[in-house]
């Protein structure tokens, strides 16, 4: 008989194991709700009074070409990355994916029936099926988001976070993963050199960079994240060398804190994250495609959300008065100073001693802000901003 398993390596398998199931059944929702978008498409086009010149086709005509929009829209979504963990991201994030995707599918397919010989689709079911894709897809991804945040907050579905590092950089981290419990991430404890005991941003020390390997197997560790700063280059590499034999899923926190302005950007070259200092604006046709994405999607989402961000309004007017609105000076990628608005969710003083950034618990937050922090709704008012041309949706 072999040596006894570690318990991370089994809990690891496992975890794996339960993602990828969650995420199976998550591909045959889609693919579900995208096939009944189709289908409801057909029977509003056909079968709700709208005239048909060219008179009605079977159903049939319409079922042909599903084998080719399922698998079509499974790899878009996947490519577009929504069915990777987004237990950090806010309900917007996801939803813009979900809006971007569909559009890239909707082309491709549109480009794929421009050339089918003997059927013409009409264009108002495609027109109608992409507005219903999304519709169908962020509405059910919100409910499992609002059941899933739910159980977590009452202490289900957790996943135990070992943090490296004790900087900055890692202050960051602990505070962010404490303020949005929903996630469902918590600190099982701080691995860095000092005084063992002693504590990182309310989070234990529980070990040296050296007890990191006794750590992982003495404890359940869903994730490490190493959040070292650039100065310690030395002591990342060799945290990563005795993360070699490990079970465990591994992230980094680049150090973005210092030494890089606020419209730096990171993307990958061929997997080698490269960072953007600065880039020039988009001009000619893209610039247009992308101000014309902005416009229709943005002035879609005003018009739908309208009766949500009255009763926002009126709750924050009779919660704590006037003004509705938080203004806060920024510059657009442009140059431009503007004034990005969102919804006010701190008491009308709350900057009496000064500008500060909001913290876990803030006592400045009133009822109905820490509401609106919550599901991030305090920015529904930014979609103006996209209107007039200050922000963009991507």
């Amino acid at each position: 008989m072999g040596d006894p398993q570690p318990k991370q390596g089994i809990h690891g398998r496992m975890l794996h194991r339960y993602s990828e199931v969650f995420r199976t059944l998550l591909g045959l929702l889609d693919l579900t709700l995208v096939a009944l978008a189709w289908l409801a498409a057909y029977g509003l086009r056909f079968h709700a009074g709208i005239p048909a010149p060219l008179g009605t086709p079977p159903l049939a005509a319409y079922l042909y070409p599903l084998p080719l929009i399922l698998p079509l829209f499974l790899v878009v979504f996947h490519a577009h990355g929504l069915y990777q963990a987004r237990r950090m991201d806010s309900p917007l994030g996801e939803a813009g994916a979900v809006v971007r995707a569909t559009a890239v599918a909707i082309l491709l397919l549109a480009a794929a029936t421009f050339f089918a010989r003997g059927q013409a689709y009409s264009r108002l079911v495609i027109g109608i099926f992409s507005v219903l894709v999304p519709t169908l897809v962020v509405g059910c991804r919100s409910s499992i988001r609002f059941v899933l945040r739910q159980a977590r907050r009452r202490g289900f579905n957790l996943r135990y976070v070992l943090l490296v590092g004790s900087g900055p950089l890692a202050e960051s981290v602990i505070a962010r993963i404490a303020g949005r419990p929903e996630a469902g991430l918590r600190i099982l404890g701080v691995v860095a050199d000092g005084a063992l005991g002693g504590q990182v941003a309310g989070a234990k020390v529980i070990g040296g960079y050296g007890d990191l390997k006794s750590i992982l197997r003495a404890h359940r560790v869903d994730q490490l994240i190493i959040a070292l700063s650039r100065h310690e280059a030395e002591r990342f590499e060799k945290v990563v060398a005795s993360l070699a034999d490990e079970v465990v899923n591994v992230k980094i926190v680049p150090d973005l804190l210092h030494g890089y302005g606020l419209r730096s950007t990171v993307e990958s070259l061929d997997g080698i994250p490269v960072i953007g200092l600065q880039e020039t604006p988009l001009v000619g046709w893209p610039a247009i495609t992308k101000r014309a994405f902005d416009l229709v999607v943005a002035s879609t989402a005003l018009v739908v959300l309208s009766p949500l961000l009255a009763a926002i309004a009126l709750a924050i007017l009779l919660g704590s008065g006037r003004p509705v609105l938080y203004r806060q000076t920024r510059m657009g990628h442009d140059g431009r100073v503007f004034e990005m608005l969102k919804f006010r969710s701190m008491r009308r003083d709350a900057e009496a001693t000064g500008v500060g950034w909001t913290r876990p618990g803030d006592p400045r937050l009133t009822r109905i802000g820490r509401l609106l922090r919550r599901f991030d709704l305090d920015e529904l008012p930014q979609l103006v901003n996209v209107l007039r041309g200050e922000m963009s949706l991507v």
